[in-house]
């Protein structure tokens, strides 16, 4: 008898903790996939639903890019709200454990090197190119890209890790 009543709380907690866990298991959402459309490295840092930019796609060729090759990035997205003059982003680059690049940079000022300006509305579809230097060290880079709104509000947030 002693020997039932000291395994009973043990049964009975496993009992419990199985049933959460059957229950938590049947009512849980799907992990989100936080790929980013497209042939390309990037992955979006959390559930980009929220997200003022929908990103249709963005395709690199060469994808991995080369060091000393020429890069070209074509990208397509819709901006479902109006981005008004002083969105930013904030953009980090680090080399290993070491960071290069620590930034806030003007989101409109940005888009003038696509040829686009402020205010950013609707469907934006751009092709650009740009020629990596052959001096790039070697090693695993990862660069983040936090895009927000002059009012704070989050455009979108890239997030990728490149290997030279």
């Amino acid at each position: 008898m002693k020997l039932l009543l000291a395994y009973c709380p043990l049964f009975l907690s496993t009992l419990v903790a199985s049933h959460s866990f059957l229950a938590g298991s049947l009512g849980q959402k799907p992990l989100v996939d936080l790929s980013v459309p497209g042939d390309n490295p990037l992955e979006f840092c959390s559930d980009p639903s929220g997200f003022i930019l929908t990103i249709n796609h963005v395709d690199l060729e060469p994808n991995p890019p080369k060091k000393g090759q020429a890069l070209q990035i074509k990208a397509k997205g819709n901006f479902t709200e109006e981005i008004e003059q002083d969105a930013y982003i904030n953009l980090s680059v680090k080399y290993g454990l070491i960071t290069l690049v620590n930034t806030k940079a003007d989101l409109c000022e940005q888009m003038k090197e696509v040829d686009e300006t402020c205010p950013l509305r609707g469907v934006k579809d751009f092709t650009k190119e740009v020629t990596l230097p052959k001096e790039i060290p070697p090693g695993k880079y990862t660069v983040l890209a936090d895009v927000y709104t002059k009012y704070d509000e989050k455009i979108t947030c890239l997030k990728a890790q490149v290997q030279f």
